[in-house]
């Protein structure tokens, strides 16, 4: 058997060498890789933060008063008219005529309606034609008493030269005397006449509703042919014609609790605003404070004169009191442009307000005054502006910006 030749055999090392060297060269670019591409995500984190909107909330630019440095205390109520009345008839019938509307303003005395009223006309004319008839029968008396007591100086004549009889003479006398009885009990007819009329004439005015004094009608609570029955409650039959109300007594009477009734005082100064006109502020005054005390609500009710009145007030308006320690003066009477202090910054050495415009943010240079309030006095913006609260120390002029959800 031949042994084999093994000389040619042998191992290639330097392949195998060059194999895991290759290995290992891979392996040496994965950790820069990945170094790189972590680099490459945070850059673009940082450039979405730095490049994004930052998210604020702002506040809106008000219109502010200064009599709020000298408010006391504020209340709530109502503006009442002091003298108010509803206006009907003491007469009962149809209501035949009605002279006037809802705001109507009347003088006192004027004729607002009239009832039916022919029958009580009819009974007026009776009553006045029977103190005619008195005052006619008046005058036949006293015709008939002149001509007794002109017989009666004839018969004393005559009789003082006993020309007649004295039974004549005492016939004239007795015709004289009757006479004149007859005269005051004439007088007197015409004067129960007179009454008659007088009590006719009231019977009739009751059909007229006149203003008892001046105002402006209110409501109007009943319409020609309503049967007007005061002081019953027939069916289908009204009360009151309409109502009507003062408006030179209309005070705000507001409830006021009793833990604050020290600040309070007659005579107090006050500042009425009204909701339905939240830009009139008038002034007013304490007019007085009723000695009751509401036990279940715990408050006093206080009314409040208007100083100043306006046409616009009406009953009924829901109003603010602002209770005052000194009267407004007359230079801090209208409202100013104010904001909260914590939106004010300081950029540049100077204050500034950062107005919403759009979706971008305008830095506006102001100067801040005095504290009103919770806020603060400022120029160079106007009231409704929307400015940034709390701006960050790095908002910038013209920077977009997003609001922050509440």
């Amino acid at each position: 058997m031949t042994n084999p030749d093994i000389s040619r055999l042998k191992i290639e090392r330097e392949a195998s060498t060059g194999g895991t060297t290759g290995k290992r060269a891979g392996r040496r670019w994965v950790k820069p890789a990945l170094i790189v591409l972590a680099m490459v995500a945070l850059g673009l984190v940082a450039a979405r933060v730095l490049g994004g909107k930052p998210a604020v909330e702002t506040v809106t630019v008000a219109l502010a008063y200064p009599a709020q440095n000298y408010t006391l205390l504020n209340a709530t109520g109502y503006a009442v008219a002091q003298r108010k009345a509803a206006i009907s008839s003491k007469a009962t019938g149809r209501l035949e005529w009605l002279g006037v509307l809802e705001g109507s303003h009347v003088k006192q005395g004027e004729l607002i309606a009239r009832l039916e009223n022919r029958d009580v006309s009819a009974a007026l004319a009776q009553a006045q034609a029977n103190v005619k008839l008195a005052q006619a029968n008046l005058e036949q008396g006293q015709a008939e008493l002149q001509d007794a007591a002109n017989a009666l100086r004839r018969a004393a004549e005559l009789r003082a030269k006993n020309f007649i009889a004295a039974a004549t003479y005492d016939s004239a006398e007795a015709r004289h005397n009757k006479a004149k009885a007859a005269i005051s009990g004439m007088r007197a007819a015409i004067a129960a006449a007179r009454a008659n009329a007088q009590v006719a004439q009231v019977a009739l005015d009751q059909t007229l509703i006149r203003a008892p004094f001046d105002g402006v009608i209110l409501t109007k609570n009943a319409n020609v042919g309503d049967n007007i029955t005061p002081f019953s409650s027939a069916v289908d039959s009204k009360g009151a014609v309409v109502t009507l109300a003062d408006m030179d007594t209309l005070e705000v009477e507001a409830d006021v609790s009793e833990s604050n009734l020290a600040k309070i005082r007659i005579d107090q100064p006050a500042e009425i605003q009204l909701d339905a006109f939240p830009e009139l502020r008038l002034a007013g005054v304490v007019s007085r404070m009723v000695p009751t005390l509401d036990r279940s609500k715990a408050t006093l009710l206080v009314k409040v004169r208007f100083v100043e009145r306006d046409a616009r007030v009406l009953p009924d308006m829901s109003a603010k009191v602002a209770f005052l320690s000194q009267p407004v003066p007359a230079n801090e009477r209208k409202p100013v442009t104010a904001v909260q202090p914590a939106a004010l910054a300081t950029r540049d050495a100077r204050q500034v307000l950062f107005v919403l415009d759009g979706g971008q943010v305008r830095q506006s240079p102001v100067t801040a005054g005095r504290k009103i309030g919770e806020l603060v006095e400022v120029s160079g913006v106007k009231p409704g502006d929307k400015v940034v609260l709390n701006p960050a120390p790095g908002l910038r002029d013209g920077q977009a910006v997003s609001l922050a959800k509440k």
